[in-house]
């Protein structure tokens, strides 16, 4: 067992979970990167299939030409999901999806009137998304595999 992880362990309520925690470091984070990035796919998917169906609702929120915003945004969420999922080209992908999400809150909170309780969902994948911008895509990933990432 390494320093690090005798010291993390010496801190932890029941110590001898260190190790399980150790242990299961990168496959959580693995299965947070593979959930998040399925879920995005399969809200992207409904876009995917009209991928100019959103143009009216994009162009509401001042993103002109609306054509050009639904398809890239029905691309983001679809394709970035599949991306994110796979890791690979996770940072860039995990950033568009972060983007999108953001102005989901902005829409949801600001234009809607809903306040937290209508972007709450919108936050929360937002953060998940943020933490795979900055952690990329960890050493179960294409982008590990092939070792290149941004």
């Amino acid at each position: 067992m390494s320093a690090s992880t005798d010291n993390s362990s010496r801190s932890l309520f029941f110590p001898a979970l260190g190790s399980l925690y150790a242990a299961l470091n990168t496959a959580s984070e693995t299965i947070l990167r593979a959930v998040a990035g399925i879920f995005l796919t399969i809200h992207g998917s409904q876009k995917i299939t009209d991928p100019f169906g959103a143009a009216e609702m994009v162009e509401g929120l001042g993103f002109y030409p609306g054509a050009f915003w639904s398809l890239l945004l029905a691309c983001t969420e679809f394709f970035g999901g599949i991306l994110i999922a796979i890791g690979l080209l996770t940072r860039p992908a995990a950033f568009a999806g972060m983007f999108v999400l953001l102005v989901t809150v902005w829409f949801h909170w600001v234009t809607m009137g809903q306040g937290y309780s209508g972007a709450e969902k919108s936050l929360l994948w937002a953060a998940i998304l943020f933490f795979f911008v900055i952690r990329g895509g960890n050493r179960q990933s294409i982008d590990a595999r092939i070792g290149r990432a941004f």
